[in-house]
């Protein structure tokens, strides 16, 4: 009689529980993953760092089913403004649009934010979290990981070595790891010895939390995400829910770290911008900056993810951000190869999408870090006129208002589990979330009603109707949500199991007929809400391949398709 296979303690070991961890958790808990966290330190950290979050996280938070709770406790919607010394304004920066059905500029209070989402980890007894153990050893075979991991009574985050308890080692058993450890990740540094690329910033900045007294109100008069531009003295000032707030100022190469790490001084840098009577110092800290990215996120069953991968300058406030968007790329394709329903494979695809977009955002922090803080004469003068110019000039001034910079949710071509992309095609890229209405006419939420699977979203159109595609009856095998899109304003008659959803406006179906997706059109979306193909009326090719995708693959294998396996080959 043949060895039955070994049934690993868990699915996923997760080592650390910051904001990427914790969203893992959830993110793969939410697909029926058995998950187990380790995280070395006992109690939560009772500072913040990340102070910001945008629209395309919120969505990914709102696919957790963890939106309406975490948004609820932001400072939401705030213009950002470039201001010039003695505060005229350079640019604000504000998009009133939800192409994703969310604000794009979002202000919280991280520990709050993480309380929310560590004690939310409740509702799934398939999630095991251990505080207080540290990972000291790590051995991969063919089937799965064994960590070994040891008692700890932390490190006061970071200030010490790990404090270990003699005789408290033990092992754990799963099928993948992923390190969520940081930017001094032990998985990456000690048990991988991966290095990292880029660059670090001798530059220093002196980091300032605050909170206010009790009955009072010092913020208000700074409602807005502000960088000083001012040669003499850069600074940023952040709003944060709670009646609190973080300033950021930029020290010159003859100030001594020792002297801004006093009370005395914050206090004086501070006065120019609130009422110091009124306000209490949580933190006080100098720090420098680096742009790195690990040189490679997996070693066969190790995955890397938020800054155990790459390391983001806080300019922009992307690096949180960077981590929550691994932790949706990475999720799903994870519970698709554990579930028997994609080859692993797809998983290659992990880091060949996460990482061009990832140092795109670095790449633009860095920028913006220059735009703020340059001292150079020449710089200043040209940043001063041609930012005014352009704010006056049509398209550019869109452009800039909208932060259209920021680099889009677009996987290259060629790097993607998805149908190959023709230039200007829709392939690829992260589908909007527009307002919609359900059957009955009730307002929706296009994500809540479409599910965290896969979806055919006919344009105009019953799309399973249009394939031929009868509704199945194994019901072991997952089936896509079917939809039929329609315009404002339109009713159909749709066949059984398909979902009727008329807009609410017509952005969606601008943004489609822009990219050539007429009605009659096939929309096929990833369970990350990314599009992994398109049927164009006509287009034999893509409508093959999509019937095959959704038909013909051998049984439990429904999402592998035969591109997936040549694109992730290709990423390499």
């Amino acid at each position: 009689m043949s060895a039955q296979p070994e049934t690993p303690d868990c699915d996923v070991c997760i080592v650390g529980l910051g904001p990427t961890g914790l969203m893992m958790a959830h993110l793969m808990a939410l697909r029926g993953l058995r998950v187990t966290v380790l995280e070395r330190e006992p109690e939560r950290y009772g500072m913040a760092r990340a102070v910001y979050t945008d629209d395309q996280c919120l969505r990914i938070m709102q696919t957790a089913g963890l939106v309406d709770e975490l948004h609820r406790e932001m400072r939401a919607d705030l213009p950002v403004r470039w201001l010039r010394k003695r505060d005229s304004t350079l640019a604000v920066i504000h998009d009133p649009r939800r192409t994703y059905g969310w604000p794009t500029a979002n202000f919280l209070y991280q520990p709050a934010f993480e309380g929310r989402l560590e004690d939310a980890l409740g509702r799934y007894p398939q999630v095991e979290v251990l505080r207080g153990r540290e990972l000291v050893g790590l051995e991969q075979d063919a089937d799965g990981v064994t960590a070994r991991h040891q008692e700890c009574t932390g490190t006061d985050y970071g200030k010490s070595s790990p404090r270990l308890t003699e005789g408290s080692q033990q092992e754990l058993r799963a099928r993948y790891l992923v390190a969520c450890d940081g930017g001094r990740s032990a998985v990456r540094e000690d048990f991988l010895q991966i290095s990292m690329s880029g660059k670090a910033f001798p530059q220093r900045w002196l980091v300032i939390d605050l909170r206010a007294k009790e009955g009072a109100e010092p913020f208000a008069h700074l409602p807005f995400f502000d960088f000083h531009c001012d040669p003499e003295l850069p600074v940023v000032s952040c709003p944060q829910p709670f009646n609190r707030h973080r300033f950021e100022f930029m020290l010159h190469d003859h100030d001594a770290t020792e002297d801004f790490e006093q009370p005395g001084k914050a206090l004086e840098l501070l006065a120019d911008f609130v009422d110091t009577d009124s306000v209490v110092l949580d933190r006080q800290l100098v720090y420098t900056f680096k742009a790195l990215v690990a040189d490679r996120w997996r070693d066969r069953r190790v995955f890397l993810a938020g800054d155990a991968a790459h390391m983001t300058p806080q300019f922009i406030g992307q690096g949180m951000n960077a981590g929550i968007r691994d932790a949706d790329n990475l999720s799903w394709k994870l519970a698709e190869v554990i579930g028997g329903h994609a080859d692993p494979v797809i998983l290659d695809s992990y880091e060949s999408e996460r990482r061009p977009h990832a140092k795109a955002m670095m790449n633009l922090s860095v920028l913006n870090k220059v735009l703020v803080s340059t001292g150079n004469p020449v710089l200043t003068t040209l940043r001063d006129r041609v930012i005014p110019v352009a704010r006056r000039t049509p398209g550019a001034a869109t452009w800039l208002r909208q932060s259209r910079m920021k680099p889009r949710p677009r996987f290259r071509r060629g790097t993607f589990v998805g149908l190959p992309r023709a230039v200007h095609a829709l392939d690829g890229q992260l589908f909007p979330q527009p307002p919609v209405r359900d059957a009955h006419g009730h307002a929706v939420r296009f994500d809540d009603a479409i599910g965290h699977g896969w979806s055919v979203i006919g344009i105009d159109v019953d799309p399973r109707r249009l394939l031929g595609l009868s509704e199945r009856q194994d019901s072991t095998t997952p089936e896509p949500t079917w939809v039929d899109l329609l315009p404002a304003g339109r009713s159909a008659e749709v066949g059984p199991g398909v979902l009727p959803l008329e807009l609410a406006d017509s952005e969606v179906s601008r943004w489609l007929d822009k990219h050539g997706v007429m009605a009659g059109s096939i929309v096929v979306l990833r369970p990350d809400r990314f599009v992994w193909g398109v049927v164009i009326p006509g287009d034999d090719e893509s409508f093959r391949r999509t019937v095959d995708f959704l038909t013909t693959i051998p049984p439990g294998l429904r999402s592998h398709p035969r591109t997936p396996r040549a694109v992730a080959a290709q990423s390499h």
